[in-house]
């Protein structure tokens, strides 16, 4: 019994991971989202599962939609807004630049 409860015990473990991997990636990548709200936000995730030994799943949901609430809640919204911004001014610029290249094909040495 002890060795199928420590198999058990991995899977969940190993599952626990991989929700909270997923939930960092996706908040980094929420429009001004640096570090320290990355670690403030695993922080809570990590002690709330801590101290309610709950799942982050049960507890938070889908680790995508929780890095996208997190991140409205965190994130400044002038911040956020100005990263919106300047994201699409690069999304536009790299069109632009795609544009280029296919029609003169790439520049070489």
């Amino acid at each position: 019994m002890a060795k199928k409860d420590r198999t058990t015990d991995a899977v969940r473990e190993k599952d626990r991971e991989k929700w909270m991997a997923r939930f960092q990636v996706r908040l980094a990548t929420q429009p001004g989202v640096d570090r320290a709200v990355v670690l403030q936000a695993v922080k809570e995730v990590t002690a709330h599962c801590s101290d309610t030994k709950e799942h982050p799943r049960t507890a938070f949901g889908d680790p995508d939609a929780y890095a996208v609430q997190t991140a409205a809640r965190l994130v400044p919204a002038g911040r956020a807004s100005r990263a919106r911004r300047h994201n699409a001014v690069v999304d536009a610029l790299s069109s632009v630049r795609k544009a280029v290249d296919d029609f003169s094909g790439p520049v070489t040495g």
